[in-house]
């Protein structure tokens, strides 16, 4: 019997309240489950609008040449939805009717072009000192792309006044390294919030410099705002053990390593679980030789004190911009025919690491096994990488006579113009000569995240099956080149690499057609059982039309490149938006087969959420319907599901 109600525990345990989605990721925690099961299998083909919201920010972008990109994932409590968008406002609706409530406006100066010109969602806290009814007793907070932290009246949008200077706290200020430009350091993930903290990480640009802007992640009173403390994924005391990881002429000067994705908060624990990215620069390391700890890691904090409590780092001295941009999510796992509290870890090269919460400690075994070894003067790429048991989510290889195109023609190009290429599988360094790195830098698994279905022990993983080819240029060869497409992720990208010797290109391995030169799918959604360590099915997700000529018909078995995040529910469905293609779907958690797709405005590159808008009422599924421009459209809308 015991064993029988198992799977029923765990799924009781599932933070998310039933009627609620308090959090970006259904709770502090991120499992992105909810219990509500009144959508099934059975019913979610008669799935319908109920209503949508337009923030009216298509048309008010700042550069066409850099479009925003509406990636939100609003949060429903105390019978309000809010989310924020791009430009800076916050938002507050009537769940059950999409009626606007109120609107905030940060006034974000448009004259400025970000990396990411996007936020992913807000916070809320409760101040439970204060009386019921209180201004500011409810509040919801938000990091504005421009690193501005608010703290805003949930009943009326107003800044409390009593949080930092006037209702904001600026971000740019007390960093090592500060921004040189107000573009290098962004925020466009919601805070996490754990009892009375707010702890922020940030975004920084990629490959601008080997001192960029640095990447603290620190925590302040959610009340005043003030700042309680301040944790360096760079170290700098020299009695930290990670401190001799990092070698070389200013190697701990170096910036970044900053946890851009969301963080984690286990509040039973007092713990914050970050996730943080590569070091300055991203793909040459030759000024921070070593191991470069806590940089590309999973690291636990005491959310009071910002101490570390331990940390694994899932890629050594990275060379290929495998930052960990998938959020953690803290879960109940049964290993050993008992429940324990995991860290589940996803990353862009497509492994998933399952680690004790309380320790660090892998509980799926992770090998250090020997990789290929740098041949660019200068630089020492280290000589082995963890692999997780876990069964890989995407390829790892990619053979010269297996890159593929959609006739003749496309795959001897696709031979002829990759097939040369330094090509040893995952972890062959960036290279003079060219190196096809496999998993791209998009991924593998990538900041969507993953889903966790408790009482079927189910982790659900939207993948990339794409490579992409990175060549280092000897700064004296750049006179006269030209430098190519600047931001698109599709066409050639050159960055500088500022105080390296080299410039960096790169660009997704295609065909003259359009086509990945990969085989596809070329995007999958992936269950990975954790009762076994196995893959228990996959599944083509959405369609790669939109980045093909008229003339050419995507298959429905060759899937799409895509970006955005999925959730769950106990009535047994998994919603994920993420492709090219403009959809919503739902596929069955236990097979993966697709039972439904409702069409968008523009591409769902978000991560939906779901909830009941009152007792007795429908269940909702939302999604931000934005687009970022190119084949994925341009769009500014929420759009809300239920059934009949």
């Amino acid at each position: 019997m015991l064993v029988a109600l198992l799977p029923a525990r765990l799924s009781a345990q599932s933070p998310a309240a039933a009627s609620e989605w308090p959090a970006y990721g259904a709770d502090a925690r991120g499992s992105r489950f909810s219990p509500l099961r009144d959508i099934t299998p059975a019913n979610v083909a008669t799935l319908r609008v109920a209503w949508r919201y337009s923030t009216g920010e298509a048309s008010q972008g700042p550069d066409p040449g850099r479009p925003t990109s509406f990636e939100a994932t609003p949060i429903v409590v105390d019978g309000t939805l809010f989310f924020s968008t791009p430009l800076g406002r916050v938002i507050a609706l009537d769940p059950e009717t999409g009626a606007q409530r109120w609107v905030f406006d940060a006034k974000l100066s448009r004259a400025h072009s970000f990396g990411d010109w996007n936020s992913r969602g807000v916070s809320t806290w409760v101040d439970a000192r204060a009386a019921k009814g209180a201004a500011c007793r409810r509040r919801i907070i938000v990091a504005t792309v421009d690193a501005r932290l608010f703290a805003l009246d949930a009943a009326t949008g107003t800044p409390c006044p009593q949080f930092g200077a006037g209702g904001s706290v600026n971000l740019r200020r007390g960093l090592r390294n500060p921004p040189s430009e107000l573009e290098e350091y962004e925020e466009t993930s919601p805070p996490a919030v754990v009892n009375d903290v707010i702890v922020v990480g940030s975004g920084v640009a990629d490959n601008s410099r080997i001192d960029a802007a640095s990447g603290e992640v620190r925590g302040f009173d959610a009340r005043t705002g003030r700042l309680l403390w301040t944790w360096d994924p760079v170290p700098q005391d020299p009695r930290d053990p990670a401190y001799a990881t990092w070698k070389g002429t200013g190697a701990h000067r170096t910036g970044a390593a900053n946890a851009w994705s969301v963080i984690a908060a286990d509040p039973e624990r007092g713990l914050v679980v970050v996730p943080t990215s590569s070091a300055s620069v991203d793909y040459y390391g030759g000024k921070r030789l070593g191991e470069n700890r806590y940089a590309n890691s999973v690291v636990a904090l005491n959310a009071s004190t910002g101490r570390l409590v331990w940390h694994f780092q899932t890629v050594h001295h990275d060379l290929w911009d495998y930052d960990n941009a998938s959020p953690p999510a803290l879960v109940t796992v049964m290993k050993g025919g008992r429940p324990t509290a995991a860290v589940l870890q996803a990353t862009k090269t497509g492994m998933l690491f399952v680690l004790d919460r309380s320790t660090g400690t892998p509980l799926w075994p992770v090998e250090e096994r020997r990789v290929p070894a740098s041949d660019v003067p200068g630089e020492q790429a280290w000589p082995t990488q963890p692999f997780s048991t876990v069964e890989a989510l995407s390829p790892h290889r990619i053979p010269p006579d297996q890159l593929w195109g959609a006739d003749e023609a496309d795959r001897a190009a696709c031979r002829e113009r990759f097939g040369r290429l330094r090509n040893e599988g995952i972890f062959t360094p960036p290279s003079v000569q060219e190196t096809l790195v496999i998993p791209a830098n998009i991924g593998g698994a990538h900041w969507g995240g993953l889903a966790f279905d408790s009482a079927r022990q189910l982790a659900i993983v939207p993948v990339n099956r794409l490579a992409t080819a990175v060549r280092l240029i000897p700064r004296d060869q750049m006179k006269g080149m030209r430098m190519g497409d600047g931001g698109s992720r599709v066409n050639a990208e050159y960055t500088d690499m500022g105080g390296t010797p080299y410039v960096m290109r790169r660009q997704i391995a295609r065909a003259p057609k359009g086509m990945p030169c990969t085989p596809p799918p070329f995007g999958e959604l992936v269950g990975v059982s954790l009762a076994t360590g196995r893959v228990a099915w996959r599944t083509p997700l959405g369609s790669i039309q939109p980045l093909l000529p008229d003339s050419l018909r995507a298959a429905p078995e060759w899937g799409s490149p895509n970006l955005g995040g999925p959730i769950a529910t106990a009535g047994g469905l998994v919603f994920i938006g993420a492709a090219l293609d403009h959809f919503v779907r739902a596929f069955d958690t236990q097979t993966g087969r697709e039972l439904w797709k409702g069409a968008l405005p523009a591409g769902g590159k978000a991560t939906p959420m779901t909830y009941r808008a009152r007792p007795g009422g429908r269940q909702f599924v939302v999604i931000a319907a934005g687009g970022s421009g190119g084949p994925w459209g341009k769009g500014d809308e929420l759009v809300a599901f239920a059934l009949p």
